[in-house]
C-alpha cells in the first residue's frame, strides 16, 4: 500500500509540475524578445526564390546593422545553410534531444548572420507532444538573446504548418513571380490566411521581373482580385529583378548581395531592406519572438 501511494503521489506531483510549467512557460522572460522583430517569409509555390531572398534580406538587414538569426523552417526543402556555402551538422529538430541547447544548433553564415538549419522532415517539430513542445519553447526562446530581428524561412503552399508559422508572425513577406500561375497561388496563401484572421500584415514581393512595369502589373493584378473576392489589399514592398549574378551565386553558394553589391538584384534588395527599416508601413512589434512562440505552440 505504501508503495502504491509513493507512486501516485510521484504521479500527481509529475503531473502538477507539468501543469504548472505549462502554465508559466509562455510567460518567461526571454532577453530582449519583447523588442525582437520576427518575419516570416513565404510563398505559394516552391522555385520562386523564396529562400533566396530570405538569405539576401538576412545579410541585407545584418549589413544595416541589425543582429539577425535566419531560421530555416522550409518542410523538406531545407538549403539555408547551401546558399550560405556552410555544411551544419545540427539543426532545429536536434532541440527535442536533452542535453543540446541553443548554441549548439546556431550558426554563424555569411556577415555573420546566426541562423539554424532546417531538415526534412522538420513537421515533426510542431507534431510532438506537449513536453517537447515545451522543451522546443524554452530552448527557441532564447534566440532573443542575441538577435534583435528574426527571419522564418517557412515552407511554400499551403500546408498546415506552413500556415501556422506564418499565422504566428507579426510580419510576413510573400513571394511571388509574375507569372499567372505564381500570382495564383499567392492569391490562395492570401485567401488561406484571411480565413483565419483579421490581421493585414502581408506584404508582396514580386521576384525575378524583367522591368518595374511588369512588378507594377502584377502587384495590380494580385491587389484586383483579392479585393473583389476577399474584400482585402496586400502591400506592395518591392521587387527584384532576373539577374545573371543570382544564378551565379547559388552555384558559388553565397549571397548575392555580397558577391556583387552593385547587380540589378542587390541593389533591389537593398532598397527592400531600407523599407523595412524605415518605410512608411512598418509593422510595429508587439509581442516579438515570446509572442510568436506563444502563438505556434499554443500557449
Amino acid at each position: 500500500m505504501d508503495d502504491q501511494a509513493a507512486t501516485l503521489r510521484n504521479l500527481v506531483e509529475e503531473r502538477t509540475a507539468e501543469e504548472n510549467e505549462s502554465r508559466t512557460i509562455g510567460e518567461l522572460e526571454f532577453g530582449v524578445e519583447e523588442n525582437t522583430r520576427v518575419i516570416a517569409i513565404t510563398s505559394g509555390k516552391g522555385g520562386v526564390g523564396k529562400t533566396n531572398l530570405a538569405v539576401n534580406l538576412a545579410v541585407g538587414l545584418q549589413m544595416s546593422g541589425k543582429k539577425v538569426m535566419l531560421i530555416d523552417a522550409d518542410i523538406g526543402m531545407a538549403n539555408v545553410n547551401v546558399l550560405m556555402g556552410k555544411v551544419t551538422n545540427r539543426s532545429l529538430i536536434d532541440l527535442l534531444e536533452d542535453g543540446v541547447e541553443l548554441e549548439d544548433v546556431v550558426e554563424e553564415g555569411a556577415c555573420g548572420v546566426k541562423y539554424i538549419s532546417g531538415v526534412a522532415g522538420i513537421e515533426a517539430t510542431l507534431g510532438v507532444n506537449r513536453s517537447a513542445q515545451r522543451k522546443l519553447h524554452r530552448k527557441l526562446g532564447r534566440c532573443s538573446e542575441t538577435a534583435d530581428t528574426i527571419i522564418i524561412d517557412t515552407g511554400a503552399g499551403l500546408s498546415r504548418h506552413v500556415i501556422e508559422f506564418v499565422l504566428a508572425a507579426e510580419e510576413v513577406l510573400l513571394i511571388t513571380t509574375p507569372e499567372p500561375t505564381s500570382l495564383a497561388d499567392a492569391y490562395a496563401v492570401i485567401k488561406a490566411y484571411t480565413q483565419y484572421t483579421d490581421k493585414r500584415n502581408i506584404r508582396l514581393i514580386v521576384n525575378r521581373i524583367g522591368d518595374e512595369e511588369e512588378s507594377l502589373d502584377a502587384n495590380e493584378k494580385l491587389n484586383r482580385t483579392t479585393e473583389k473576392f476577399l474584400n482585402t489589399k496586400v502591400s506592395y514592398l518591392g521587387y527584384v529583378y532576373e539577374d545573371r549574378v543570382v544564378r551565379d551565386a547559388v552555384k558559388k553558394q553565397e549571397p548575392f548581395i555580397l558577391m556583387n553589391p552593385d547587380a540589378p538584384a542587390s541593389l533591389c534588395v537593398k532598397e527592400i531592406v531600407k523599407s523595412l527599416l524605415t518605410g512608411s508601413e512598418m509593422v510595429s512589434v508587439s509581442k516579438g519572438w515570446r509572442g510568436f512562440l506563444d502563438k505556434l505552440f499554443g500557449y
